[in-house]
């Protein structure tokens, strides 16, 4: 059933599946995520399973199915989808590399966005951001810091920052636990003092952390602080909260990023990854009644869920409200 929501939905954060996206389960081995052979993997995927399922039972969630063997179907489903449930554009963070997300995006312009989401400690991958930005027309870069083969700050990176910077791309930056149930907890390295580092290296570089931080909450909040071109996403069930040392609630993460840094640097996102479940509507509703019962005014609802996203994909000429948010729109290559 579709729901008149009051505003316009602009999803920053969604997952493109096409079977096994070969970049990102390299980065997984060199974590030291897959140790061992087929025994081991297949011992510590039965001793996960019970947790993935009970997850998925608390949130009356059904089990997911494989993709679309065909990723045109699998695409316009989610554009059916995307349009049943009346969100207006959404982003794929990652998608099976940057050309098949490119593709996907292609295929359904008015509705769907994508970044590029390749190692980027692999050789060229400045170059490669580049190509994919003007070449392709996708806007931005997703990575996994614990999937890192060395430190968010170290200077090989340098000239991947310095080209995001230069484009007005944002760069979205997964810290914290990574994946589901046998997921990482963390990793050798991208912890929250690496990304203070390296974005007060790079003041004019729109750096977006998802789902609050995780684990890193706070000391992403003082991150923030101190670096105004930090900006965090909401994307996500948020479930990590029920495994802090201290009560923590989704209103709390709201009103905590919302005093610390204002509503123009609070971004929404769903997580949305896998059928038949679908785009998690749930998430969507819970977040925004959290902010309507936070007492938000409706400029502010606007901007975290659609103006923020739209000004930081470069989707609007409109100037950012407050520094560190890159070049305008209008400066920006590569728009499609």
């Amino acid at each position: 059933m579709s729901v008149d929501r009051g505003l316009d939905i602009v999803d920053f954060h969604l997952h493109f599946r096409i079977g096994t996206d070969e970049t990102i389960h390299a980065c997984e081995d060199a974590a030291g995520m897959h140790p061992g052979g087929e025994h081991e993997r297949a011992v510590r995927a039965a001793g996960s399973a019970p947790y993935a399922k009970a997850w998925r039972q608390a949130w009356s969630f059904p089990d997911p199915e494989p993709p679309a063997p065909r990723w045109q179907d699998e695409a316009d489903r989610w554009a059916d989808e995307l349009r049943a449930v009346r969100v207006r554009r959404a982003v794929f963070v990652t998608g099976g590399g940057n050309d098949t997300v490119a593709d996907v995006v292609d295929r359904h312009p008015d509705l769907l966005l994508g970044f590029a989401h390749h190692d980027p400690y692999s050789p060229g991958a400045a170059a490669e951001l580049e190509r994919a930005v003007t070449g392709r027309g996708l806007r931005g870069l997703k990575l996994f810091a614990p999937l890192l083969r060395g430190p968010l700050d170290h200077a090989d990176l340098d000239p991947l920052w310095s080209t995001a910077q230069r484009l007005g791309v944002p760069v979205l930056i997964h810290i914290g636990h990574y994946g589901s149930a046998g997921g990482l907890s963390f990793g050798r390295y991208g912890g929250p003092d690496e990304l203070a580092r390296m974005a007060r290296r790079f003041p004019e570089l729109t750096v977006v952390v998802p789902h609050f931080g995780v684990q890193h909450v706070q000391d992403l909040l003082f991150a923030a602080w101190g670096c105004p071109n930090i900006h965090v996403d909401t994307s996500g069930s948020n479930q990590w909260v029920r495994w802090m040392p201290y009560k923590l609630t989704l209103e709390d993460l709201f009103r905590r990023c919302y005093e610390t840094i204002g509503p123009q640097r609070i971004v929404y996102g769903s997580d949305s990854s896998w059928f038949p479940r679908g785009y998690v509507t749930r998430y969507l509703d819970d977040q925004l009644r959290v902010c309507r019962e936070l007492g938000m005014p409706d400029d502010h609802l606007r901007a975290i869920f659609a103006g923020n996203a739209e000004r930081l994909l470069g989707l609007t000429d409109r100037p950012a409200e407050n520094p560190g948010t890159g070049p305008s729109a209008a400066s920006r290559p590569g728009r499609k």
